[in-house]
């Protein structure tokens, strides 16, 4: 589909948590240039600045790499970057400790602005590293140990470089804080997009399941169907063969019966398909919202069915289970509406839905899933609704709004049965002369 959304529709649900937390964890990058980058230009002179500036900068693009690899190794399609946390855990520990020249030395004394400013470039680059480091381990102990780590090398760093002990003590316990807050991100991030995988492989298992059980059950009914009846016409067919090589004239019998059986049979597999094909309007337009609503999907269904013959009922329940299949597979619809309404003679069912698939459903190849008995797709319920004069329009409209319409004339009521016709009056002339029945005797 063309515009701007539409490489994010055609996403699907654990891709898109996927993208936005990737996006998530380039977007900390940012918020390191801002918040800890750019204020070095305003109270650090500029010949300082402009050698911490690059630094911070490198472990802000450093760390978005990172974080993307590591969540590729995440969701198995790399493998681990461990050059790149190496390279990643030696450019923070660079960067902090030459944020702490902010500080001051003997030859240059610092103004509070840069000792402040020193103290929070150094936190930020160890609490921004640990958190991106954290991510190349699914482990919480080793997550645990790099956050510890990360605290008391902070605390051993600023003693040597002359740090008043309660200084480097609230210092430390800065970066326990915030490295472990931006730890706890990172890993709650990576157990949702985890989770949001396994509950989409688990909706797909069940759905197989759900298709395996009902060939299961489709295949116990015909066995029930066909396995005594089968029996019954080998049985016979048999018997029959063994009369004819004797020139019974009982064989003929079987065969009749075998012919009877063999009917039977073929009625009741039809009878048995025929319960598989046909569909309820009321119980599909009932589930067809329960199952949207589930989707996280707002269904308003307007209209009732009752009253309605069978056969039409049937086509447009059929009706209401393709597009309900095809709102949760082609789109990425927020609110979809059912109508039913019956004018003029004819019964008209409408489903629309604010989210547009990539193609037009009904185009070759657009929207065409398997359905029972009826074709494929749109195209099975076409071939449908023409069995009972039906008609079938389905594409996007003005809105940006799917709409399938979907119209069925209603079926002619049976009238009274008409009069019988007066017999035609004899004609004399024909009227035939009775014979003896005695004068012909045997």
């Amino acid at each position: 589909m063309s515009g701007p959304g539409g490489w994010w529709r055609g996403k699907s649900t654990p891709a898109k948590v996927e993208t936005y937390t990737r996006w998530s964890f380039h977007f900390f990058a940012l918020i390191e240039l801002t918040s800890i980058g750019l204020p070095l230009f305003a109270n650090v002179p500029s010949t300082l600045s402009w050698w911490l500036f690059p630094l911070v900068c490198g472990h802000a693009v450093l760390c978005a790499v990172t974080a993307s690899r590591a969540l590729d190794w995440v969701r198995g399609t790399r493998d681990r970057p461990r050059r790149l946390l190496t390279a990643l855990a030696a450019t923070t520990a660079l960067v902090a400790v030459a944020a702490l020249t902010l500080s001051g030395t003997d030859w240059r004394p610092a103004t509070d602005a840069e000792v402040r400013l020193g103290a929070s470039v150094f936190v930020g680059v160890i609490a921004f590293g640990t958190g991106t480091l954290a991510l190349g381990t699914r482990d919480r102990r080793r997550m645990t140990h790099v956050v510890l780590g990360a605290t008391v090398g902070a605390g051993a760093a600023s003693f040597p470089l002359g740090v008043p002990g309660p200084a480097a003590l609230v210092t430390a316990g800065t970066v326990l804080l915030t490295a472990g807050f931006l730890t706890f991100t990172a890993a709650f991030s990576v157990w949702l997009l985890d989770a949001v995988y396994e509950l989409d492989a688990a909706r797909e298992t069940r759905a197989r399941l759900a298709v395996a059980e009902e060939r299961l059950r489709f295949g116990r009914d015909l066995h029930d169907v066909m396995g005594r009846n089968l029996a019954v016409i080998a049985l016979k067919s048999e018997l029959a063969v063994q009369l004819a090589r004797r020139g019974r004239p009982e064989a003929v019998d079987q065969m009749t019966e075998v012919q009877r059986m063999a009917r039977e049979s073929q009625r009741e597999v039809r009878e048995v398909v025929r319960g598989y094909r046909e569909a309820d309007l009321a119980v599909e337009l009932a589930g067809a919202q329960g199952v949207l609503k589930a989707a996280g999907i707002a269904c308003e269904v307007t209209g009732s069915a009752p009253g309605l013959p069978a056969q039409v009922q049937s086509a447009l329940g059929w009706v209401v289970r393709e597009a309900t299949t095809n709102v949760l597979r082609h789109g990425d619809a927020r609110w979809c509406g059912v109508s039913l309404r019956v004018t003029d003679g004819r019964v008209t069912l409408t489903v629309e839905n604010d989210g547009v698939p990539d193609a037009v459903p009904g185009a070759p190849g657009a929207g065409e899933g398997t359905g029972p008995g009826g074709g494929s797709g749109l195209a099975g319920l076409r071939e449908r609704l023409t069995g009972l004069d039906g008609t079938l329009r389905a594409g996007p409209v003005e809105g940006g709004t799917f709409r399938l319409t979907a119209e069925v004339p209603m079926p002619d009521p049976p009238g009274p049965n008409p009069p019988a016709p007066d017999p035609p009056a004899p004609d004399p002339s024909a009227v035939p002369v009775p014979r003896r029945v005695n004068e012909v005797r045997s």
